[in-house]
């Protein structure tokens, strides 16, 4: 919800919408945005208890632990307890924010990423610990509600892990026209909070000296870690992995027959992956058949341009030593991203070079890549060659006819278009 209404506001704000021949005088109420937010969260939980009660599914709250193989204890929040005896357990607890070493969350002036959806001002100048998924995605909503941004990262690039590197870089250079700054290759050595309230952030490039910058808020977005503490795992013999996830077979059974699934295991940290797994462990309990192809699990990172790829990058298929073919179309070239007047990014198809069958798409650019990715994912589950898509009608004008366009030119070498 911030990530849309800030983007409409933005562009209202900006020059987009004089550009556009809208001439209006906007001003930002951020009480009455956080209270939109605020509402479609309300609709959406209040939305997944109405399931439960559709679905007969008895909904207990409190804190639960496992006490025994097949017993889970809720406390409740008033301290009473109630017992269930159970046939199978599932933990599916999720993940919580990551520490930094050093740093305490007020969640006021020293925020995660709960914090910074909920501040009360826009800060004057926000620095933000961390340039992956969440770190992007936040600094782009305060920026564009007129904050100045920067998002210092350990790595030496931004969009976090799993980007295709030649996607991150042009990323970042969008990003920066908008105004976001950042310092790759640097380190977060700590933090310490002024009398006047601000916030003293020393950092160090690699090899470099201490550097300090000084903001309003400072926003820790280093990652998230499985929420697997005080589940009582270790009652029942479930030994945790380095990470802190719990080791699974794949049936999601861990070595005592409990089941576990989405972000205490190994993979993305992704809702859809998660969804995905709860499925198809319940299938399996049920007798059914367990297959999840996690090379066919999207990603999407919800700036505005949007990034979003599933498969492989670039990077990994050289590392595997596959031959493989390239197919680039950027938007610039496409009818639809023209007449909207929103034509950064491009996109990317990998093929194998042998077989043309489709090995990763990597997508930047408008509002619609997260839409887009999807067609890609549904190409890869059924083993599609870039051919296979190329020769599927797609409508016009429409941005995924850029889609259609790179895998001409991964499969035949050229685009029509471009």
């Amino acid at each position: 919800a911030l990530l849309n209404n800030s983007h409409l506001y933005k562009m209202a704000h900006g020059k987009d919408f004089e550009s556009r021949g809208i001439e209006s005088g906007i001003s930002l109420n951020l009480e009455r945005m956080m209270a939109q937010k605020s509402g479609a969260v309300k609709a959406l939980t209040e939305g997944i208890a109405h399931l439960f009660k559709q679905n007969k599914v008895t909904h207990v709250n409190g804190f639960g632990k496992i006490t025994g193989k097949n017993q889970v204890t809720a406390t409740a929040a008033d301290g009473s307890q109630q017992v269930i005896n159970t046939k199978n357990t599932l933990i599916a607890t999720g993940s919580e924010v990551t520490p930094f070493p050093g740093i305490q969350i007020d969640e006021e002036s020293i925020v995660s990423s709960t914090g910074a959806l909920s501040l009360n001002k826009v800060p004057e100048e926000l620095i933000v610990i961390g340039a992956g998924v969440i770190g992007v995605e936040l600094g782009s909503v305060w920026q564009r509600l007129g904050s100045t941004v920067t998002a210092v990262e350990f790595l030496g690039h931004v969009g976090g892990m799993g980007i295709d590197m030649e996607i991150s870089k042009n990323f970042q250079r969008i990003l920066q026209k908008q105004g976001l700054k950042f310092k790759l290759s640097t380190k977060v050595l700590g933090a310490t909070k002024r009398p006047d309230g601000k916030i003293d952030v020393v950092e160090a490039a690699a090899g470099g000296k201490n550097e300090t910058l000084t903001c309003d808020v400072l926003l820790v977005c280093i990652g998230r870690r499985p929420f697997t503490q005080n589940l009582g795992l270790e009652s029942v013999g479930i030994e945790l992995d380095n990470r802190g996830r719990i080791p699974v077979n794949n049936r999601f059974q861990t070595k005592v027959h409990i089941y576990a699934i989405g972000d205490v295991i190994a993979g993305p940290m992704l809702a859809h992956k998660a969804e995905d797994e709860g499925i198809i462990c319940i299938e399996g309990m049920a007798g059914g058949a367990v297959h999840i192809d996690y090379n066919c699990v999207p990603s999407v990172i919800y700036t505005h341009p949007e990034v979003a790829w599933v498969g492989k990058t670039e990077e990994q298929i050289k590392q595997e030593g596959v031959p493989y073919k390239v197919g680039k179309f950027p938007f610039a070239a496409n009818s639809r991203a023209k007449t909207n007047a929103d034509t950064d990014g491009m996109v990317k198809i990998l093929s194998h070079k042998e077989t043309d069958r489709m090995l990763g798409a990597h997508i930047l650019g408008t509002q619609g890549a997260g839409e887009m990715v999807n067609e890609a994912a549904l190409a890869m589950e059924y083993g599609a060659s870039c051919e296979d898509v190329a020769r599927v009608c797609h409508a016009h004008p429409t941005v995924s006819e850029a889609f259609r366009e790179a895998n001409l030119a991964a499969s035949f070498g050229k685009a029509i278009n471009f």
